[in-house]
Formats: structure tokens, C-alpha cells, sequence
């Protein structure tokens, strides 16, 4: 095992450092100051005179063995790390002082300097934060325990932030799904979406506005009531709880409201919350929050925040990596791999687009076909084109580095259909009434042609 061996100065310090608690793998070294009692801090074993390289030597260190030096005098620690890097050279050193200037201290090529009381500061910062988010919770539990039926509301066709925390909500507030199921007037659409709640046995209801009254309790997550159109349905716009991490919105009533636009994910605050609660956090729960966390913050790359990194790194430890790449990676169908062989057939990287053009196929196939071909050697873009019923339909990926997808799309569907997304993922809709109108026809090779043309074009637009 490896050791930590932590050399404090003085009985003082070795006091403070034996209340923090050790850890099983340190070694716990008090020098005694010429003015103190002999009286030996818990835990301790003393060292009088200091380090000397000959006791240094003594404590026989392997590869991998640290030294932690504990002080808040300069000579001390000077000393001390001379000593430690004649008798152990490879040994890393960490120090830790509040009044110690870093520039002070001998050169030495593993040594890392850090506060003393400020880092227990900063532990104990993180356990009031902890019970912040435990009294939020509480308030939360005793407002609906009384409740027989509480709706956890997300938005339309919901994300995987909102699906996430609907579904964390509900088991830390002890419920089942059918005394608080996950309710949504939109059902989820997109496929990676329904990948999540299929690989997570997690089922969200879609209702109309009139169903709501089914509920003595309601509660929203990733979500506001406001969002629901210019006229939402009464039962919305006075609600028991929002949480959120939006921008807040006015024009409606909670009883409590949890809103935090510093976060990068809703699914961050519920993690807190699942953190102060102490319930068990098992892969099935663990992954739908840091799905929900890695696709709001695109992988912690996008408005994030250190709660979000906090809590990414917490539920990384719990997951499941092969639930996490159903999700992430939803099955083909056969008639699916049918249609990208034909298309692979066809296609090549020009301009740095990769194109593929795939027929007649189910929707959700499009934009897993799109992430397969962003892999392809030279793609910026990748853009898979398939005709659903009487529509054609895109999806589009690109490496990040360039020009949003979301705004290149509206400027191809521009006055021919619909679009929109994000920096590096977007989708388009044309009906192929309007495709043909403009370009007489809709077979594989005029699609290809004319995405092509249109997409260099409004890149190009977006580049000047």
C-alpha cells in the first residue's frame, strides 16, 4: 500500500490534523516544539530535533510514497524538504501553509503547495452546501408527503435532463411510479431520448392538459410553467414545485421554487439533492443523471459550472458504462443498415461534408447514420438525409470547431421548411412539395446535389 507520510509541526497542528481524521495509509509523524509538553497528539509518533536524512532514511519509503509537510514556518519547511530530497529524491512533497510563500521554498521537481485551514475550509464549505440542499429537500418531502397522487411534469418531447430528474425526484421522494408518475403532454421523440427510457426501464406518460387533474400534486422539473405556450393551462400556472436551471421566468405560483441558472443541468441540483438525502445511488439512477448532465453541459463543455463538475465526477464513480452507450448508441434496425450500406456506397468527403442520402427510412435512423459519419477521415460535417412519409429529414453533426449546425440549418431550410439545434447537432424538415418546387424532383441524386450546393452555400454565409 502506498503511504502518506504527514510530518507536522508542532503539537498544535498535529491536534488540528488528527480532528480532520486520517486516512488508513498515513503515517502520522509529530515534531515537538522546544516550548510544548511531551504530551504525544492521538495517533502520533514524535520525532524530536526534526527531519533528519538519516530518520528519513529510517522510514524505508517505497515507489509511490508521499511526504505531506504540515507548518507554518519557513525553516522549518525549508529543512525539510532538503532533507526529504537527499534522502528520498523521488518522493513527491506536499505542503501545506497559510502563510508560506511557495517562491520561499527550495526548488524540488514533485512538490505542490496548498493551503492549510483554507482546505479544511473548503470541506467544511461543502458540507454546509450539503445541508442546504438537505433543507430544500425536506421542505420538498414534507410538502408532498400528505399528497396521494403527485405529477412529476417535464417538457414537451422531454430531454434527458428532464427524464433524469423526473425520474430521481420520485425516488428520493419514496414513491413509486404510480403515485408519482413522470407526465409530459408531449411523448418523447427523439431517438437517443427513447433509447434512455427503454435502457432504463423508465416509462413517461403523455397526457393532455385535463389530465392534470388527476393530480393532487405537482411538481416540475428542467422546466417552467410558462414555457407551455402564450395561454398554458391553469393547473400549471400554480404548482407545487420548480426545479430548474433555466433563466427565470415570471406568470406563475409554486409553493417552491428551486432555480439555479449558474448550473448547467437541472440534473446537477437533483444530484445534490440525492447527495444530501443519502439514499443509495445505484448504476440505473446514477447514469440517467450523468447522461442528463452530459448532454445539457455537452460534456461539461458548455455553460458549466463547478456543481456540475462536482457532480459529474460523484455519479461517474456509481454508473453504468454499457447502459450508458445503449443510450448513447441506440440500435440500427436491419432496414436501416440496409440503407446505410447504399448510401456508404455513394458518398465521399467533399468540402469537408460527408453526405449521405438514404431513401425511404424510419426517422430515428437518420441521426444515428449522422453520427456514424462524422468519423469518416476528413469530416467537418456530416449530414444524413432520409425521406419520412411525406417529408425529407436531416440531421446534422459537426467536430465543434466551426460554425454552429443550429444556425447553418435554419439558413438552409430558409423559405422551404423548418430547422434549428445546437452548436454541434441539428435537424431539418422539408415537406417534398416545396423540395420539388425548387428542385423538380426528390430522388437520391437531386437530394444529394442540392444539400450539398445549399449547405456550402449557407456555411459559407455564416463564415463572412
Amino acid at each position: 500500500m502506498i503511504r502518506r507520510i504527514i510530518v507536522c509541526d508542532g503539537a498544535e497542528l498535529a491536534r488540528l490534523w488528527g480532528r480532520i481524521g486520517a486516512g488508513e495509509n498515513e503515517e502520522l509523524i509529530w515534531v515537538p516544539r522546544d516550548e510544548e509538553s511531551r504530551a504525544r497528539p492521538p495517533g502520533f509518533r514524535a520525532l524530536s530535533g526534526g527531519l533528519k536524512v538519516e530518520t528519513v532514511q529510517k522510514l524505508d519509503t517505497k515507489e509511490g510514497d508521499g511526504f505531506a509537510l504540515v507548518s507554518e514556518d519557513g525553516p522549518f519547511l525549508r529543512a525539510s524538504i532538503l532533507c526529504i530530497a537527499e534522502a528520498a529524491p523521488d518522493a513527491p512533497i506536499l505542503v501545506l501553509s497559510d502563510r508560506v510563500d511557495p517562491e520561499d521554498l527550495p526548488d524540488h521537481p514533485c512538490l505542490r503547495v496548498t493551503g492549510l485551514r483554507t482546505l479544511i475550509r473548503d470541506d467544511v464549505d461543502e458540507e454546509l452546501e450539503h445541508l442546504a440542499n438537505l433543507r430544500r429537500l425536506v421542505q420538498v418531502q414534507t410538502l408532498l408527503a400528505a399528497r396521494e397522487r403527485v405529477g412529476i411534469l417535464l417538457q414537451p418531447d422531454p430531454d434527458p435532463d428532464g427524464i433524469a430528474c423526473g425520474y430521481a425526484l420520485r425516488a428520493i421522494l419514496g414513491r413509486k411510479k404510480s403515485t408519482a408518475p413522470l407526465i409530459s403532454f408531449g411523448e418523447v421523440k427523439r431517438p437517443e431520448n427513447r433509447a434512455m427510457v427503454e435502457a432504463l426501464g423508465i416509462e413517461v406518460r403523455t397526457i393532455t392538459p385535463d389530465e392534470l387533474d388527476e393530480f393532487d400534486g405537482i411538481a416540475l422539473v428542467d422546466v417552467q410553467p410558462t414555457v407551455f405556450g402564450e395561454s398554458p393551462p391553469a393547473r400549471v400556472l400554480s404548482v407545487d414545485v420548480v426545479i430548474d436551471h433555466h433563466p427565470e421566468r415570471p406568470g406563475y405560483d409554486t409553493v417552491i421554487r428551486d432555480i439555479r441558472p449558474s448550473y448547467g443541468a437541472t440534473a446537477t441540483i437533483v444530484t445534490e439533492y440525492v447527495r444530501a438525502s443519502g439514499i443509495e445511488v445505484g448504476p440505473k439512477l446514477a447514469t440517467a443523471l450523468l447522461y442528463g448532465i452530459k448532454t445539457d453541459t455537452q460534456l461539461l463543455g458548455r455553460e458549466t459550472s463547478r456543481h456540475d463538475m462536482t457532480a459529474f465526477a460523484f455519479l461517474h464513480t456509481a454508473h453504468s458504462p454499457a447502459l450508458l452507450r445503449r443510450i448513447e448508441r441506440p440500435a440500427l434496425p436491419q432496414d436501416g443498415l440496409h440503407a446505410l450500406g447504399r448510401a456508404l456506397a455513394q458518398t465521399s468527403v467533399e468540402d469537408g461534408m460527408h453526405l449521405l442520402v438514404l431513401g425511404r427510412v424510419r426517422e430515428d435512423v437518420i441521426p444515428q447514420v449522422a453520427d456514424l459519419g462524422l468519423q469518416a477521415e476528413g469530416a467537418e460535417w456530416a449530414i444524413a438525409a432520409g425521406i419520412v412519409h411525406r417529408d425529407l429529414v436531416f440531421s446534422v453533426r459537426n467536430v465543434g470547431y466551426v460554425r454552429a449546425a443550429g444556425d447553418v440549418v435554419r439558413a438552409v431550410v430558409e423559405g422551404l421548411g423548418v430547422g434549428g439545434g445546437h452548436r454541434t447537432m441539428a435537424k431539418g424538415i422539408i415537406p417534398l412539395v416545396a423540395f420539388r418546387k425548387v428542385y423538380g424532383r426528390a430522388d437520391r441524386n437531386t437530394i444529394r446535389k442540392a444539400l450539398h450546393e445549399a449547405f456550402v452555400k449557407a456555411i459559407r454565409r455564416e463564415e463572412e
